[in-house]
Order: C-alpha cells, then structure tokens, then sequence
C-alpha cells in the first residue's frame, strides 16, 4: 500500500506539474474601426490580451516625417498576438529589455490588456508612454507589461511612438509643406494619434473613453506633461501620472520651430541631401548610419504653434492645459553625485570649486540649499543638485504649475526605496532601470544614497516578478504592492488612497509647504523640506 500511495503521489506531481505548464490562452475577437483583429485570453488570469495593434499607417515613404495617418481598414481577421517591430534607434541604454521583432520605420502599433467579460463595459484605461530620453524605447518592455494593473479592473494600453531622427525632426521643405505650417514633433503626434484610437475603440475591450488616464516615466512622463499642454489633446484625456520628467527648461524644454529647422538643414547637409525628396529617397539604415556618423541623434521637442503653441510654464500660466487631477513624483537619488562632480573627488575644495563653476554669481546661496561637510554629506548634496538639474527639478515645476493653476487634485511623491541587490554580480545597474555588463576594471561603487532614475517603474506597475536582475525581497514587494495600488486607485477615481493606504493629502494651490508622500517600505506623507532648493532654481532657469 505504501508503495501505491507512493506511486500515486509521483503521478500527481507530474500531472500537477504538467498542468501548471498548460497553456490556458484561447483565441479572443475583437471589431474595432479598422477591421477585426485577433488576440488572446488568458483563462487563468482573466485577462485578454491583443498585441501589435496597428492604429496608423506606416510612417513610410511619403509619410516620413508627416504627422501620423489612421489605419487603413482591411479585410479578413489581422492576428494581435505579437508585439510590433519598435521604432528605428541605437542602442543608447543597453539596460533597456524588448519584446518586440527587431526595429522598423513601420512602428505605429499598440498593446492592450483587458479583464474585460463579455459584457463588461465602462472600465476605466490607462494609456503608458516609455521612457528614453525621446530617442529610444519600446511599448513592449517587460516593465511596462499591462497584465497585474489590468487584473485590477483596469484596460491598460501601451503606445509605440517615432524617435530620434524619424520622430522630431525639423526642416524648412517639412513646414512649408504641412497643412498648419511647420514639422517636428512626429512623435508626440502619434502619441495623440493613439489617444484619438483609444477614444473611438476602447470600448471594444471594455474600456471607457471618459475614463483615460496617461502615464509615462522620463521621457513618457514629460510626453504626458505635453500631451496636458497640447491643445489637441484636449478632451480626450481624464487624468496625468508623471515619473521623472517634464517638458520644461533645463532638460527637455521645447526650441523655436527656426532653431529647429536649422539643426534640421544642418542634418541634411552631413547628409549630403539637397532636398526633403533625396531624404525621403534614403532608406531606414542609410539615415541611421548617417545620424549615429555625425553623433546627431537627438531632435528636441518644437514650439510648432500646433501641437505645442507655447512653452508649458506660458499655456500652464495661462491655465489652458488639460484640467485634470495629476500625480507625479521623482525619486530620491536620480542620478549619481558624479555627474556634478564630473569625476573629481568627493572633498569640500572640489565641490566648492564645482559649484563656483556651475553658478559664480549664486555659489553662497547654492552651498546653503547644497552643504559641503564630510565626504558622504557632499556626495548627498552632489547627488541631490544633479538630479535637481537633471530632472528633479522640472517635474516639481509641472508639479507647482498644476497646483497654482487649476482646481484639479495634484499628488506628489518623492520615491525612496533603494535598489534591491543584483542577482549576477558581473553585471552593474544601467541608467535606463536595467543592467550592462560590468566593467571589471571600475572601482567599486559606493553605496547608494537613495533610489536611482527609472528603478520604481516596475514597482508602480506591478511587475517585480518579471524582471529578473533583481534579488527582490518581501520588503520589495511591500513597496510594489504600496504603489502599485496608489497607481491604480488614481486611475479608477482620480485620487490615489482607498483601503488601508496611507492617506495621501492633495496639495492645495496656497500651501507653502506642501505635502509630498514618500514611498518606501513605511510609505507616510510629510511637508516637503526640499522646495527651497527648486524656488532657487525656478528663478535661476526663469522658467
């Protein structure tokens, strides 16, 4: 009998095992505006997925550097169950994970996750934007995965959008021969592309058009920060998240549309183009060789009087943007110390002498808000003003322009949780929230102080057991759950807290010091005591 039961235990464990391995996924139909396309269920989870959804027509031939068309509709059923080619790019952050089949110009396409049933309707949506500085990234990224937020009542759609080169490039021939008068800003257009899809076709998978919330970190967050400037994209957005960025002097603030189209006619001439027609006549690999030949592989942003009639501060001053209830925060150590301190030592001589650099005439005032001290006081002062330079201080901007400026709820959070260790130890923390291979000859890095730019993404999404670099402990998961659930209470109501949370107080138009929530393994909301610093900046950039 004992060897039976025994038998009959080895049985069970292999047909449990065999049926964890079980592919659960069916085929799911769904009929939007173009035609009828075709993804899958997930029985066990719940959850409808459909990728590689194409909402325009590839940006292509004629349509290099034109504003996006929709979709032309086809016949038959078009299977969604890959992800789109992502769009033409370098490998700038070689941190950065893919899904996708390779690069295309051919990049238009989006990624929907629903726990819509048959006769679900009315859920709300997030729409996600990737990060990358503009000129890299990709819809498909792990991090970014839909699946644990839309478990959550939530259709959740990732965006692929032009970069670089084929996505804000900027000529006098492209402006004359657009229909409002100037170019540039592809990528961001197509962006608004796909929130103009999302408001004819969500309601396919459940979703309800009046209920879209945009988010996105870095570049995304600042692409979210335009997308409420832009007066095209009013109405069809309910709600904003912003992660690390804005579209805001110092780093990603939009130029005059002739500045632009003189870096553009500067391009074509290393080009050797004399036309748009001898451009266009050059293939993908030619213009990428080309841009990364020349090192010219950032387009910025473009005051275009179209998408972006004025600055941010101008239409958010104005209070023209779209008013609705925004959270966003940064993290706590942005980026190392030694991007201020451009390699020099951490000793009271070299930081002084570097601030007198950066700011000659306001050197006392910048060492008051930035002390030297010891060693670990001047790396955490170094560590705070470039992170306040890089993109801290922008996004507090975005943050004060919202509060001051409209009625809507405005949340703001300052992410603090440190890094988990890495798995492998041959490889080093990248800057994009992944790895690189390490450099066996570097020094060894000092310990961190304070939580570096892009790692909370795949805490708020909920997407810690995706990634695979990290040693994640319980106290990891604590913090993902704390946020992730804070992300997806604001996109179903607009207003984070619910449940056991800690409360989070909106911060109101005439607080001197307003609250900000810190997230970490005890999340709590206290009074901001860095706004000093961003005051100081705010007048130093004249933002």
């Amino acid at each position: 009998m004992k060897r039976i039961w025994q038998l009959t235990c080895l049985l069970g464990l292999i047909a449990s095992s065999a049926f964890a391995q079980t592919d659960f996924k069916m085929p799911v139909q769904a009929k939007i505006e173009s035609g009828i396309i075709e993804g899958d269920y997930n029985t066990q989870t719940g959850v409808q997925t459909y990728f590689g959804v194409p909402f325009a027509k590839p940006p292509v031939g004629d349509l290099r550097w034109k504003a996006p068309v929709p979709a032309e509709p086809w016949s038959g059923v078009k299977k969604t169950k890959a992800f789109g080619p992502r769009p033409i790019q370098a490998i700038v952050f070689g941190d950065m994970g893919s899904r996708s089949a390779g690069l295309s110009e051919d990049c238009l396409y989006l990624n929907i996750w629903s726990p819509a049933k048959r006769n679900t309707k009315n859920l709300p949506v997030l729409v996600y934007f990737y990060g990358g500085g503009l000129f890299a990234g990709d819809a498909s990224e792990p991090r970014y995965d839909g699946e644990a937020m839309s478990k959550q009542g939530i259709v959740v759609v990732t965006v692929n959008y032009r970069l670089g080169l084929f996505g804000f490039f900027s000529h006098p021939e492209l402006s004359a021969e657009a229909s409002y008068k100037a170019s540039g800003n592809y990528g961001y257009l197509d962006q608004n592309l796909a929130l103009q899809w999302v408001k004819r076709n969500i309601a396919a998978f459940g979703g309800d058009a009046s209920k879209v919330t945009i988010a996105g970190e870095s570049a995304g967050s600042a692409s979210v920060s335009v997308q409420m400037a832009s007066p095209l994209s009013k109405g069809l957005i309910a709600g904003a998240i912003g992660e690390s960025g804005a579209g805001i002097n110092p780093t990603m603030s939009p130029v005059p549309l002739a500045q632009a189209e003189k870096t553009g006619v500067a391009f074509a001439e290393k080009a050797g183009a004399k036309s748009l027609k001898d451009l266009r006549a050059m293939s993908s690999r030619e213009l990428f060789e080309i841009a990364q030949e020349t090192r010219t592989v950032s387009f910025s942003t473009v005051l275009d009087g179209y998408f972006l009639p004025k600055s941010l501060p101008e239409i958010f001053n104005a209070k023209q943007q779209s008013m609705v209830p925004l959270l966003l925060g940064w993290n706590s150590a942005e980026i190392p110390g030694g991007a201020f301190m451009q390699g020099k030592p951490y000793t009271h001589d070299n930081y002084v002498a570097k601030v007198k650099e950066a700011y000659p005439a306001d050197h006392e005032t910048v060492l008051k808000l930035y002390p030297s001290g010891s060693e670990d006081v001047i790396e955490r002062s170094a560590t705070a003003l470039a992170a306040d330079r890089f993109i801290s201080y922008s996004t507090w901007k975005w943050f004060d322009l919202h509060r001051k400026n409209s009625t809507q709820p405005v949340y703001r959070y300052l992410y603090s949780r440190h890094r988990a260790p890495l798995v492998d130890k041959s490889v080093a923390s990248g800057l994009a929230g992944g790895t690189v291979k390490a450099d066996p000859n570097a020094p060894k890095p000092r310990p961190a102080v304070g939580a570096p730019h892009a790692c909370e993404i795949e805490y708020c999404m909920g997407n810690l057991h995706l990634i695979k670099d990290y040693a994640f402990t319980a106290d990891d998961y604590t913090v993902s759950k704390t946020m992730f659930t804070y992300f997806a209470n604001f996109v179903k109501t607009g207003n984070p807290n619910g449940g056991t949370l800690a409360n989070w107080p909106a911060a109101a138009p005439q607080d001197k010091e307003p609250g900000v929530m810190v997230i970490d393994v005890e999340s709590k909301a206290i009074k901001a005591t860095d706004d000093a610093r961003y005051e100081f900046l705010d007048k130093f950039y004249k933002n």
